[in-house]
């Protein structure tokens, strides 16, 4: 199973500007491949998205998407995922519902051929 881990400083967020990215209806991100096992997320939700009742509602949907996403994807899988992935999320993500988003970041992820 692989583990999420948050991804922290700037360093790390400056390194995944020169990514690859992928984009769907509600979020874009950007992703890059890591050597050691596991995922490192950052989910930026500025305040275009809404209040912070809002934006902590959509970081936590997106975060929770994420794991299902990759809880589906890894079945069959002989090696763990191993990679960092900063997702930004667009104003239209505060009236999306979860299902939405997860079918996005599925998408996203795909389209940026992250899965």
């Amino acid at each position: 199973m692989t583990v999420i881990q948050s991804l922290k400083g700037d360093r790390a967020f400056g390194r995944l500007r020169r990514g690859r990215a992928g984009h769907a209806k509600f979020l874009s991100l950007r992703w890059r491949a890591v050597r050691e096992d596991g995922v490192r997320v950052g989910i930026v939700v500025s305040k275009k998205v809404g209040k912070a009742v809002v934006r902590n509602r959509v970081r936590r949907r997106l975060r929770e998407a994420l794991r299902a996403t990759l809880l589906r994807a890894e079945t069959g899988r002989k090696d763990a995922f191993a990679f960092e992935v900063v997702i930004i999320a667009r104003p239209e993500s505060a009236e999306a519902d979860y299902w939405q988003l997860e079918g996005a970041l599925e998408h996203a992820l795909r389209k940026g051929q992250a899965l």
